[in-house]
């Protein structure tokens, strides 16, 4: 993020404001803003399209509960699963641009299939498009950490999550507005979606740079010397362990063989452990609704709510993550969020509770989101970084779906409070023990 300018940026110290997010863009890497222009743009495509699904599902289609159950889970489960074999073919033909350019080419390709009214051609349709989410978000994010000093990984990391939630806000504005001038207008959201995507490509091909290679230069197959190298060194790499051996070959046993490093597997493990206990936003939209007196009118604009905090706060919580270490700003996120189980649990009457509520939603979703793959870069090897990364947001993917069908569950056989209370009682637990777990990785790590 700041590989032209590695000194402090001079509008950082001159003005508090405003200067130092200039200063941060200006020192920006070309990449880092690249990419956040890529995510900007698909992400007002994906948003249009998520504000009205359901409309138009229920609505338009006439669909009920389960059929809307099974597409939602379509969506959240295929991602998931599809992550780690992106980041693995990433790593492995070592162009990272090609992969994510796969993925949001197909994700663009697909749009026209929610044209056709059919529950089927539907189900496709998300399908592909979260394959194609799956298939690029690990090596979007390996680009990003390859374009950043070390010591700057979490600030780009910020940057881009800033700009990706700027999209987010902007999709459901531009698809209602478009509901508003044609009434009943899917057709016409869903055509503007695929077009916007398309757009979103397109600004991938042409301004994100494709030296990937470059960075994987620095791997050679074991006991070939590097000319002004010296035995000693070569013994020196040699004695580093799995990660320096990683730098030898790219294949599915040496990623999976990251998780022998200690600190990846410590960030892996409580990445999973967390995850159990985070409640999806569906259900906290939900809860909020219905125990701060919100109108049903008012459900979909829940989501905007946290979207605006996390785009206030993604940037200036990745600088802080660098100053005073990721693990410390990862466990205040979750800290926040169980602020948020505690204040849904309590429900005082004060029309300020769903304020608090969403911008500690979107607290948690600044001080985490983007803080994670900043700590995971800084313990992966650059020709295995995407499959690094892949594993762990793979792991804590996982973890939430599963948190999502046993709060489901919960919810049907006791209720909604003792089922919070519950996901509220792991996460402080679960928090406690990753709070020892991370220890040795304090720090600018």
């Amino acid at each position: 993020m700041y590989l032209a300018d590695r000194t402090t940026p001079t509008g950082t110290t001159r003005s508090p404001s405003g200067g130092r997010v200039r200063g941060t863009l200006r020192a920006a890497s070309p990449t880092v803003l690249a990419l956040g222009t890529v995510s900007l743009i698909t992400d007002v495509s994906t948003e249009m399209v998520t504000a009205v699904l359901p409309l138009y599902l229920v609505f338009g289609l006439g669909l009920g509960p389960l059929g809307f159950g099974m597409l939602d889970g379509v969506q959240n489960g295929v991602s998931a699963l599809v992550q780690l074999a992106g980041g693995h073919l990433a790593d492995r033909v070592r162009d990272h641009k090609l992969v994510a350019g796969i993925g949001y080419g197909l994700s663009a390709l697909v749009k026209p299939l929610l044209l056709v009214p059919h529950l089927g051609a539907l189900g496709v349709s998300l399908a592909l498009d979260r394959t194609g989410k799956g298939l690029r978000t690990a090596p979007r994010d390996a680009l990003i950490s390859l374009s950043a000093p070390p010591e700057r990984q979490g600030r780009a990391f910020g940057l881009h999550r800033a700009m990706d939630t700027t999209g987010a806000l902007l999709g459901p504005l531009v698809a209602f507005l478009i509901l508003g001038m044609a009434a009943g207008g899917y057709d016409a959201v869903f055509t503007v979606s695929g077009c916007v995507a398309a757009l979103g490509v397109l600004v991938l091909l042409l301004f994100v740079p494709g030296g990937q290679r470059r960075a994987a230069r620095g791997a050679r197959p074991a006991g070939v010397p590097v000319r002004g190298r010296t035995d000693r060194a070569d013994r020196a790499d040699r004695a580093k362990g799995p990660a320096a051996d990683a730098e030898a070959r790219v294949n599915l046993r040496a990623a999976f063989g990251l998780l022998r490093t200690p600190r990846l597997r410590a960030l892996a493990g409580c990445a999973v452990l967390l995850g159990l206990t985070t409640v999806s936003d569906a259900f906290l939209y939900i809860l909020l609704q219905r125990r701060a007196g919100v109108g049903e009118q008012l459900l979909p604009l829940l989501p905007l709510g946290t979207a605006a905090v996390f785009l206030l706060l993604a940037l200036p919580a990745g600088r802080l993550a660098d100053r005073i270490g990721r693990r410390t700003v990862f466990l205040a996120g979750h800290a926040g969020l169980l602020l948020a189980y505690a204040l849904l649990l309590w429900s005082p009457d004060t029309p300020a509770l769903p304020y608090l509520v969403l911008a500690l939603h979107g607290t948690f979703y600044a001080a985490t989101d983007g803080v994670l793959p900043a700590a995971v870069a800084a313990v992966v090897p650059a020709p295995l970084r995407a499959s690094g990364i892949a594993l762990v947001g793979t792991g804590q993917a996982l973890a939430r779906f599963c948190c999502s069908l046993a709060f489901g569950a919960a919810w049907a056989t006791w209720g909604d409070g003792p089922a919070l209370a519950v996901a509220a009682a792991g996460l402080a637990c679960c928090a406690a023990v990753a709070g020892v777990a991370l220890r040795p990785s304090e720090g600018r790590r």
